[in-house]
């Protein structure tokens, strides 16, 4: 399976006077903001003020913010996207299938907002970034999500405009669109940016080489740009094992009993542990944390020492 990047539709929507109602929950008032504890920054003038009743509240509550998931039509990004509004965000989603990506926008409900596109495509990540300002007022939370895992198989047989492909959208794109995010809004007001990875960047496997290699550099990326964006941006990635998404039905699907046997937690990953994992760390409960890799894996690297008598 290759990536899935969203696109799509749904709105603000407008009341009945005609303005577009705020997603975010917002007063009449457009004034600055307190810090958004999100990395140190300061929400500065055109930051939306916005009412503590439009959603949760409490350390771990992401009322009044704004995210951007990109691959949010399915799978892991539709489940962070559904993570984060449960928790009071706002949130924009891409994917490239336009049909699927409506879908996923009806199911998030009305704090939701989609943009379809390839994040393949240079102009993309700008697009979005941009969507997602136009719609909210503001931008802290970015989950860099669409990737693909194509070309698979071995490393001497793998094309090099395929593998050209793989790096554009699992590491350049996150990159792209950490640089529009960056520009639009976290520069001057903070935020918090998470690239999911995988826990394959941690070893090695066959036929995976391309993907384990992009995820890799995208590891690499992440502690980059969290000790260049610091202390106003946080900047971490996420590292699912095996989770149950169609992108990793071709491993899990023939085998899941055993693989889930050989687990310590007895069984494969759900996309809602790794979407509980990546709002976590952008919360005020993870305000402390950058350029780490949370590795969501059913505890994979540590059953070598476990008995199974």
């Amino acid at each position: 399976m290759t990536r899935a990047t969203a696109g799509g539709g749904g709105g603000g929507g407008r009341d009945r006077s005609g303005g577009r109602t705020d997603p975010l929950g917002a007063t009449g008032s457009t004034g600055p903001t307190g810090s958004t504890g999100l990395g140190g920054g300061r929400a500065g003038p055109g930051a939306d003020g916005l009412t503590a009743s439009a959603g949760p509240t409490g350390p771990g509550s992401l009322t009044g913010r704004a995210a951007l998931v990109t691959g949010g039509s399915r799978g892991i990004g539709l489940a962070v996207a559904e993570a984060l509004t449960a928790d009071g965000a706002a949130v924009c989603v891409t994917a490239r299938d336009p049909r699927g990506l409506a879908d996923a926008v009806r199911r998030l409900g009305p704090r939701a907002i989609g943009c379809p596109g390839d994040v393949a495509d240079p102009a993309h990540p700008e697009a979005a970034v941009a969507r997602a300002l136009a719609e909210f007022g503001r931008l802290d939370i970015l989950v860099n999500n669409a990737a693909t895992n194509a070309p698979l198989g071995p490393l001497m047989a793998v094309d090099p405009l395929a593998w050209r492909t793989a790096f554009t959208a699992n590491v350049e794109a996150p990159l792209r669109l950490t640089q529009a995010a960056w520009r639009g809004w976290m520069r001057d007001h903070g935020g918090a940016v998470v690239n999911i990875c995988t826990e394959g960047t941690h070893g090695v496997g066959p036929d995976v080489g391309a993907y384990g290699t992009t995820k890799t550099a995208l590891l690499r990326l992440t502690r980059q740009l969290a000790g260049e964006l610091a202390p106003s941006v946080r900047v971490n990635a996420v590292s699912p094992g095996l989770v149950r998404t169609e992108m990793a039905r071709f491993v899990w699907e023939p085998g899941e009993p055993e693989i889930a046997a050989t687990l310590p937690l007895a069984r494969i990953g759900e996309p809602e542990d790794v979407a509980r994992a990546v709002r976590w760390l952008v919360s005020d409960e993870a305000s402390w944390i950058t350029g780490t890799d949370l590795v969501v894996d059913g505890g994979r690297r540590v059953r070598a020492a476990r008995r199974t008598n």
